[in-house]
């Protein structure tokens, strides 16, 4: 797997080849990833994420978050939401899209432009 310098230098110029890139959700919807090399990070409740998170996100440059457990999880995204890392990205898990990824991505456009141009 390339380090952290090769995938994110340009994104984040001071990330350190110590970050990782990790997926956090239930068993079911992150096994898969380990076989591209994410860190698994399980989580079954929004508790348990924001521990998890609390406690590992200094290691991490991106943490695909499932979409169920981000929604959970809300304000501790928000929290970590203007700092460069780590980038938490929000993913349909094994149920399917439940749309909190598009929702947010929505929200910053609006913010960005001034109006809701992708029309969520």
């Amino acid at each position: 797997m390339p380090d952290t310098q090769e995938l994110f230098g340009g994104v984040f110029p001071d990330a350190s080849d110590d970050l990782k890139v990790g997926v956090m959700g239930d068993k079911d919807s992150i096994y898969g990833f380990a076989a591209v090399g994410l860190t698994l990070l399980p989580a079954e409740t929004g508790a348990e994420g924001s521990r998890i998170l609390r406690a590992s996100a200094d290691e991490y440059a991106v943490i695909f978050i499932t979409e169920k457990l981000a929604a959970e999880m809300e304000a501790d995204l928000l929290r970590y939401a203007d700092r460069p890392t780590p980038a938490l990205i929000p993913i349909p898990g094994i149920s399917g899209n439940t749309g909190f990824g598009m929702r947010n991505v929505s929200r910053s456009v609006e913010k960005a432009v001034g109006s809701d141009i992708l029309g969520g």
